[in-house]
């Protein structure tokens, strides 16, 4: 019934003339460019071009000045945990951390790190109570008012190797050592910024003057950085026997400090991986329950059946 009526809405509509229908009234003469010149056309359409290319000149040029800081981007590398399920390497999570207590903790502070952090993840319950116990903490006041030294416990955080702010600062020539508890996830890179840094340090290039107490890396934002190369081969000897080269140690110490930024890695993907099953799992289930309740309407035939007289 619907389709016959549109049909012949549609043939009357096709009869009506030409001149009855309304045409739409200009409001204003100033609407459309229907009236402007071929040459106004082309002017506009020579600015566009040109205004367009100056644009993009000032991009480029943006690009190269900024190029011209002699500042690398670290490169990709195929770290072991980069895949959707893969863990981190927890024996170099150990070894990340005798570098970290061996060198890295000279200047810079892991202060948001616990050494019963460390049980489950690099070392049993005795050796982060031994960890813990070869620091002395400053602890009190005790009953007469006084600070005192005792020895650590699994609850103490990393020790400071500075006092405060200041001293840092006056003892690296006023370059403050950044802490290094979330330090992987707050540099573009993150891990591989860390190793290339670390590997990085070269002699500056003609034309680069460094002040006295710095150092060149180009992959240091300007190149100049106050931190001295401290990293070479066999620098300390790793427990498990693993040769302590430069890159070995760079690598070790990069995963050691992706894991003190997030502790939680391993369990994230490993929560992600049970959701993933579950969830198929009740996919599955949910598809199967609905064409079983839905299989009785959409294979129902309707017909007619005239009455019988």
């Amino acid at each position: 019934m619907a389709s016959t009526v549109g049909r012949i809405c549609a043939s009357r509509l096709l009869r009506i003339g030409t001149n009855t229908i309304p045409r739409p009234v200009q409001i204003s003469k100033y609407s459309t460019i229907k009236g402007w010149s071929r040459g106004r056309k082309a002017l506009l359409t020579t600015m566009g071009v040109i205004a367009g290319g100056a644009g993009a000149l000032l991009f480029a040029l943006e690009k190269s000045i900024s190029a011209a800081d002699l500042e690398l981007h670290p490169p990709k590398y195929p770290w072991s945990h980069r895949g959707y399920f893969d863990s981190l390497d927890h024996a170099s999570i150990r070894r990340g951390y005798e570098v970290y207590k061996q060198v890295c903790a000279a200047c810079h502070s892991m202060k948001y790190v616990c050494y019963r952090n460390l049980v489950g993840v690099s070392h049993t319950e005795a050796e982060a109570k031994a960890e813990a116990e070869d620091q002395l903490i400053e602890d009190g006041p005790n009953d007469v008012g006084e600070m005192f030294k005792r020895p650590g416990k699994l609850s103490d955080h990393f020790p400071s190797p500075y006092p405060n702010e200041e001293a840092a600062r006056a003892a690296n020539n006023g370059a403050y050592p950044p802490d290094l508890t979330y330090i992987s996830p707050g540099r573009h890179g993150e891990e591989d910024y860390i190793f290339s840094i670390l590997t990085g340090y070269c002699d500056p290039p003609a034309g680069v003057v460094l002040r006295e107490g710095q150092y060149y890396n180009p992959y240091f934002p300007g190149g100049a950085i106050s931190m001295a190369q401290a990293l070479y081969n066999e620098i300390i000897e790793y427990t498990d026997g693993t040769p302590a080269t430069q890159s070995q140690l760079a690598k070790d110490v990069a995963v050691f400090l992706k894991w003190t930024s997030e502790p939680e890695h391993d369990l994230r993907k490993q929560m992600a991986l049970k959701v993933l099953v579950i969830f198929t799992f009740f996919t599955l289930v949910a598809v199967y329950w609905k064409r079983h309740k839905w299989s009785t309407l959409k294979t129902r035939k309707l017909f007619y059946q005239p009455p019988k007289n």
